[in-house]
């Protein structure tokens, strides 16, 4: 028996859905890709009120887009991220690509993305940290992108994705610490 997802996962394609639901027991949308037309949008607004959506694009410059595109339009949805190197054959990346248990972790962590307020690690915990500011700074933040399934972006991305799920300086130390 496949496991089944509550909400509405949004690819950006055909083989990403299929491949999903090879699987999973789950709904999704497919957005065709950077131009999502006024239809799509409107599917994921509808999915978003109930049962609800995980958007889950592929780890590259067109799926980060796509991603930014629908937060801006439906604000506070879940994310499911897969890191390129889990998503990757000879010539393509993608959710198309991943191994089930992959797939399964990126949405274990999409369903605990709840939308936290408030600041969990600050600037200053930030730079203490050295995810900014500092030689290998962006080695750093990839590698704390990774322990918490968070998608690879700049400093001012990665703060606000930690800040939204609450994940404190403390416990970024302790996931660093482990996934070394």
């Amino acid at each position: 028996m496949k496991p089944y997802i509550r909400e509405v996962i949004v690819v950006e394609g055909a083989h990403d859905s299929a491949h999903l639901k090879k699987y999973f027991d789950c709904e999704t949308i497919v957005t065709g890709g950077l131009g999502i037309n006024a239809r799509v949008m409107e599917q994921i607004r509808n999915a978003a009120k109930e049962p609800g959506i995980i958007v889950f694009t592929d780890p590259d410059g067109p799926g980060k887009m796509i991603r930014s595109a629908i937060e801006e339009a439906v604000p506070g949805c879940k994310h499911a991220y897969v890191m390129k190197e889990d998503a990757r054959t000879a010539h393509k990346v993608g959710v198309e690509h991943a191994s089930f248990e992959v797939l399964q972790e990126a949405l274990k962590y999409a369903a605990r993305n709840d939308m936290h307020t408030g600041e969990s690690v600050t600037m200053a915990e930030f730079y203490d940290l050295g995810l900014v500011g500092q030689a290998g700074s962006e080695e750093l933040r990839r590698r704390t992108a990774d322990a918490f399934h968070i998608g690879e972006g700049n400093a001012k991305y990665l703060r606000k994705m930690l800040n939204r799920r609450g994940i404190t300086a403390e416990q970024i130390k302790e996931r660093i610490n482990r996934h070394g």
